[in-house]
Parts: structure tokens; C-alpha cells; sequence
């Protein structure tokens, strides 16, 4: 296997720093807007942040490896046992998690201004940790393989592993370079969907209303459970991040709308 004979094309190269930015600049440039525009907290968003850090990242990840170990990764190959399952986790730990710290840890300072600020910094982290890592190695593989460098790669590999690898890199000069960006497109769907339900659970601790809670929680659930069911059964990753996308701004909608009440009562 030779991979100094492929090239990926300028144009995927453009669209994948396109893509860098959305998923790394863009959270920054968002807390940086909304905390001049409001006077909220940077810490807010470091709040934000720590809780997608420990919640999904780590306690979330031990529920997984408790799963597999006790039902096998198996369970995980029915389609409702993984949607489901997948959907309320991600759901629970997320937003229970919101509530814990903005209920014990941000109590003294939380408003609605920092709520949002919160929802930017837990959605940022994830869209740079989970996106953003993915697109900086995308573009270093790119460079490497347009210098030649490309059997750097997957020197010392076993076959199956060189096999994996060039499976993995191939698609950057199979894919039309705009699709590139659907990733980052559902980047923004994703802190959208975190900056709403961040408002939703501030709610929850500001009315003393648990249920507000758990109302985020599934919808959380919702929304990651129908993206397994229609990506797994369609493989369309047009009509997954039209879902997303719709599901996304009719939550902004519902959200923007009850921020502006609260504004009002104020």
C-alpha cells in the first residue's frame, strides 16, 4: 500500500480549516460576544465546561464499560436497546449534571445571563474536544499525504491496521470537499441544542422545579435516540442533520421566547 501516490484536493483542505474554525473559534468568539454584551461570567463557561468534562467524559464513560462488561458489546448491535440506551444516558448525565452545578457549586451567582454563558462553555468543549481534535488531525494527515509523506502513516502497521488507516484517510480525497463541513454544521446544531437546555435547567433550580429537570433530560434523550434510529436505518446524513437542525432551532425558538418573558418580569 502506497499512499505517496494520493493527493486530497486544496479545496478539501480549505473546507477542512473551515470546518477547524466553526468547531474551535467559533465557541470562543461566542463566550467572548456574550460576555460583552451581558457582563456574564467567563467562570460560567468554565462551569459549563468542567460539567461536560465529568459528567459525559468520565462518569458516563464508566456507566458504558459497566454495560459492556455485564450485557456485552453485543447489546449494543439491537438498534432500540442502542437508541434508547445511548439517548437516555447522554441525557441524564448531561443534564442531571447541569442541575448539580448550577444547583450546589454556581447557587450565589446563577442568573439567566449565566446560564447561557454556561451552555456556551459546555457546548464549546464538546464541539472542540469531539469535533475540533478530529478536524486538526484531518488537516495534518492532509499536508502530510500532498508532501509525500503519507506511508509516515502507516509505517510499521500490521495489514489490517494499514488497511484501517487507509480507510480512514481515503476519504479525504473521495468526499466532496462541502461535506466536510456537516460535521461543523451539527457542531453548531449540538451548542445550540446545550446553550436552550442550559436555560431550561436553570429554570429547574431558579422556580424550584425538578421536573423542568427532567423535561431536559428527555428531550436530551429524544433528540440522541431518533439521530441513532435514523442515521442507523437510512445511513442518510442529510436527513439526520435535518432532524437535529429542526430539532435544534424549535428548541432556540421556545427558548428565546421564555428568556424574554424572564427579561420582561425583571
Amino acid at each position: 500500500m502506497d499512499l505517496s501516490q494520493y493527493r486530497v484536493p486544496g479545496t478539501m483542505v480549505v473546507f477542512l480549516f473551515i470546518s477547524m474554525f466553526i468547531c474551535i473559534i467559533l465557541p470562543i468568539i461566542l463566550v467572548l460576544l456574550w460576555r460583552k454584551k451581558t457582563g456574564a461570567k467567563f467562570t460560567s463557561s468554565l462551569f459549563g465546561a468542567g460539567t461536560f468534562i465529568v459528567f459525559a467524559l468520565i462518569l458516563e464513560s464508566i456507566l458504558h464499560r459497566v454495560v459492556i462488561s455485564a450485557m456485552g458489546q453485543d447489546a449494543f448491535t439491537a438498534l432500540p436497546f442502542y437508541a434508547i440506551y445511548g439517548g437516555l444516558a447522554a441525557g441524564t448525565f448531561e443534564e442531571l449534571g447541569r442541575y448539580i452545578t448550577m444547583r450546589f457549586i454556581m447557587k450565589k451567582d446563577l442568573d439567566k445571563k449565566e446560564s447561557i454563558m454556561f451552555g456556551m462553555g459546555h457546548g464549546g468543549i464538546e464541539s472542540i474536544i469531539m469535533m475540533g481534535s478530529i478536524s486538526i488531525s484531518n488537516i495534518v494527515m492532509s499536508f502530510m499525504i500532498n508532501s509525500g509523506q503519507g506511508n509516515q502513516l502507516i509505517e510499521g502497521l500490521t495489514p489490517d491496521m494499514q488497511q484501517q488507516v487507509f480507510d480512514q484517510v481515503s476519504t479525504l480525497w473521495l468526499t466532496a470537499p462541502p461535506l466536510a463541513l456537516v460535521s461543523a454544521l451539527e457542531r453548531v446544531f449540538a451548542i445550540t441544542f446545550h446553550i436552550c437546555a442550559s436555560y431550561l435547567v436553570y429554570r429547574a433550580v431558579k422556580d424550584k422545579k425538578f421536573v423542568l429537570c427532567l423535561l431536559a433530560v428527555l428531550l436530551h434523550a429524544l433528540m440522541d435516540g431518533v439521530v441513532v434510529m435514523i442515521s442507523q436505518t437510512t445511513g442518510s446524513i442529510f436527513l439526520t442533520e435535518a432532524f437535529v437542525g429542526v430539532f435544534a432551532l424549535v428548541f432556540a425558538v421556545l427558548t428565546v421566547r421564555a428568556y424574554r418573558r424572564d427579561t420582561a418580569v425583571e
